[in-house]
Formats: structure tokens, C-alpha cells, sequence
């Protein structure tokens, strides 16, 4: 990163805001020049990232993670379909069928999919299931205003996907369980803060971002997979491999009411309960 981006990104002499368009600006000019952007997505927080091979290994590293290890990616939501190959679906899926479940889901708030990877969404952000060559698209929703940041930084990076993963250190570093994905700009400073290229593009008002999604807890989102189903009778299931922030009493509504069922893949725990979010995040203050 140049030093005016960074000295511009790094100590404004105000936070970064999601809503502020000349915040937005520095902060994809800072991803562009190869920054590490914490940024308000949903109702939580993400490491967003170029897509490049070099840039993942390293956010990789910093998170305590395999440097190899195969990562999710964020896109706008025209490009979304841009990212799956609609040809390699299983026998009796189809690709307007899918469309539809993402489009109620995302209408709701943030979500993840994964499904049959498109030719070019390089083999660093890929991962083979069951023979299936499989990209996994984490979104924020469609009302997120993140997605303006998210546009502007595909534009400079002549991309149509970035590197995403969640605001947290790895659990092989901490040696924890699991480890919570931040929900509040502070605790994504005091963790990354001292990278020379983090930067922080911040919800405006972190409750405010909460409240708009009632149904979902501010954490790692959940994922339903489409390269691959499950058969209850004559209907289709749809796979759940992440149990995280849209619960399954919310999710099965809505695939119910688009003709499919639900299946939960025996790694489907759920992270970490919004309790523990919540008392978390008073003992931090109270410290």
C-alpha cells in the first residue's frame, strides 16, 4: 500500500463509515494497493481481501490458519450467478430453483452458499467435493450497504470476486474450540490493528446494524450447499454444512415454501449462541 492510502486509511482522524462515499473510496483504494479491509457486513464484521493466491496465503497466516487453506469469497449480488457453473447441478436441481433460494435468503440478511465452481474462480478459492469442484460465496444480503464498497473494490481490482473470511483469529492459533468473528470495530483493532495494511471501514451505528436483522445473530453466517442433495420421498434437500447465523427454525420456512427440504450435515454445530456473543461483549466493556 502507498503511504497516503494508508496514512489516509489507517488514522483518519475519524473512523471509516460504510455510509460515507469518500470512506468507501479509501478503503477499496486500500484493497486494491493490497490491504486487509475490516468491514461491516450484515450485522458482524469480515477480513475482506484481492482474490490473488499471495494475498489469501498471507491473511491465512495472520489468522493462525494453514497457509493453504481453501477460502470463501464475496461478490455484489448481480455477480453472485457469475460464480457457479448452472451446468454441474445434481440430477433434478435447477438453476432458476436455486436462484429463487438465494433470493429469499439474501433478501433476509447475510448468507452463505456453496455450490458448483464457474471455470474461472481460481483453484486457491476451490474445493473438491464428491468430485465437484465447489466455490463457496459469502454475501451480506441484498440491503447491506456494504455492497457499494464491495462494488467499488471489484471495479479497481478488474475482479468479480474478493477474498472473504471472518474477522477473527483462527482457532488453530488460539488453540479455542471455536473463536467468535467480531461484531464491533474496537475488537477488530485490538486484534489486527497492529498490520500495517488493516484498515477498518465500520458500521455507522453497530446496533442500528443488529436490529436490521432480527432474525440472525451476529456471527459467521450459516451455509447451505447445492452441489450436492439429499432425498426425503420425492423431495429435494437442500444441505446445510454451516449452522451459524440464521437459525434452522428461520432457514426452514423458507426453503419449505420454495418446494425443498432441509438435510444437516453432521458438521452443522452451531458455532456459538448469541448469549455468548452478548455476555462477551458486556464483560469487555465492564473490563
Amino acid at each position: 500500500m502507498t503511504s497516503t492510502l494508508l496514512d489516509r486509511a489507517v488514522t483518519p482522524n475519524r473512523p471509516l463509515l460504510l455510509n460515507d462515499a469518500d470512506d468507501v473510496a479509501h478503503a477499496a483504494a486500500a484493497l486494491a494497493a493490497g490491504g486487509v479491509i475490516g468491514q461491516g457486513f450484515g450485522n458482524f464484521y469480515v477480513l475482506t481481501t484481492r482474490p490473488d493466491a499471495a494475498t489469501v496465503r498471507r491473511i491465512n497466516l495472520l489468522k493462525g490458519r494453514p497457509a493453504d487453506q481453501v477460502g470463501s469469497v464475496v461478490t455484489t449480488p448481480l455477480r453472485i450467478p457469475l460464480l457457479f457453473d448452472w451446468a454441474a447441478l445434481p440430477e433434478g436441481l435447477s438453476g432458476r430453483a436455486v436462484r429463487s433460494v438465494m433470493d429469499a435468503l439474501f433478501e433476509l440478511g447475510p448468507f452463505g452458499f456453496r455450490g458448483p465452481a464457474a471455470a474461472h474462480v481460481p483453484d486457491h478459492l476451490v474445493q473438491v467435493d464428491r468430485g465437484v469442484r465447489t466455490t463457496q460465496v459469502i454475501a451480506p444480503g441484498y440491503a447491506c450497504v456494504s455492497n457499494r464498497f464491495l462494488s467499488r473494490a471489484l471495479d479497481l481490482v478488474r475482479e468479480d470476486l474478493l477474498y472473504v473470511t471472518s474477522a477473527n483469529r483462527s482457532r488453530h492459533l488460539t488453540g479455542a474450540p471455536d473463536e467468535p468473528a467480531h461484531w464491533r470495530a474496537d475488537g477488530l483493532r485490538t486484534e489486527f490493528g497492529s498490520d500495517p495494511d488493516f484498515v477498518v471501514l465500520a458500521h455507522p451505528d453497530e446496533d442500528a446494524a443488529r436490529r436490521r436483522y432480527p432474525l440472525h445473530a451476529p456471527m459467521s453466517t450459516t451455509i447451505l450447499a447445492f452441489h450436492k442433495v439429499a432425498h426425503a420421498g420425492r423431495q429435494v434437500q437442500l444441505v446445510v454444512e454451516r449452522h451459524g447465523s440464521l437459525p434452522i427454525e428461520a432457514l426452514r420456512p423458507v426453503v419449505e415454501r420454495l418446494g425443498f427440504g432441509l438435510d444437516i450435515a453432521p458438521t452443522a454445530v452451531r458455532r456459538l449462541e448469541l448469549r455468548e456473543y452478548l455476555d462477551a461483549d458486556t464483560a469487555g466493556r465492564a473490563s
